[in-house]
């Protein structure tokens, strides 16, 4: 009596099978390193110097004015588009009628908002890290990798990076980087020599977006 014949069909479909999942793996290894390595995913002591070198002085806290008073076009102060502020930077004050679009984290002297407006996403419970220019190129990628870390959800996504407008005022000598947060009863600011994500993360858990004059909204 004749052996049944072997087909090669099933043979086939598991070297199909073992083949596709190869190639699924080395389609997704990258995504999945890239996903690791990603600001968002590295701890905040990985980005820029650390705490004991990044030159950051005391944090100031300042009396808060101007919640809800809005200043600019499509206000009874049309021609109001020039705020003067009493702090550098600002931790609290009038500002435009729409804040910056919560989509941004990051900001160039090329496309910043106007101050009036990010003072407007303090009062959203923002934290905002400015910077003068120039900065050497390690400090402008480590401030990049701070506003993708800390404008994650895990911190509330709210926290900007946007460059200083010296006609504002200037900074201290020596410090060309401050937070600024407008909480609730009090406003914080802090000024620091060079990036430090440790640095960031301390400020951005002390002062989280629940503290603010308004914490809903945009």
């Amino acid at each position: 009596m004749a052996e049944p014949r072997r087909t090669a069909g099933p043979r086939i479909a598991a070297v199909a099978v073992a083949l596709g999942a190869l190639l699924l793996a080395v389609a997704v290894v990258p995504f999945v390193r890239a996903y690791a390595d990603s600001a968002a995913h590295r701890p905040a002591t990985d980005i820029g110097v650390g705490l004991d070198r990044s030159g950051c002085d005391p944090e100031l806290t300042d009396p808060v004015r101007g919640a809800g008073v809005h200043v600019g076009p499509g206000t009874a102060e049309p021609h109001a588009i020039r705020v003067r502020y009493d702090l550098v930077p600002p931790s609290s004050g009038p500002h435009f009628v729409v804040p910056a679009p919560a989509v941004r984290r990051f900001y160039t002297t090329r496309d910043r908002p106007a101050i009036e407006i990010l003072v407007h996403n303090l009062e959203h419970g923002y934290t905002i890290l400015w910077y003068v220019e120039p900065l050497v190129r390690d400090q402008v990628e480590a401030l990049r990798a701070v506003a993708q870390k800390f404008g994650d959800d895990r911190y509330g996504g709210r926290f900007v990076v946007a460059p200083w407008d010296p006609a504002y005022g200037e900074f201290p000598a020596g410090r060309p980087l401050a937070l600024s947060h407008w909480g609730a009863t009090a406003g914080y600011r802090q000024f620091c020599a060079a990036v430090s994500g440790a640095a960031v993360e301390r400020f951005v858990l002390a002062h989280p977006p629940g503290d603010s004059p308004e914490p809903t909204g945009m």
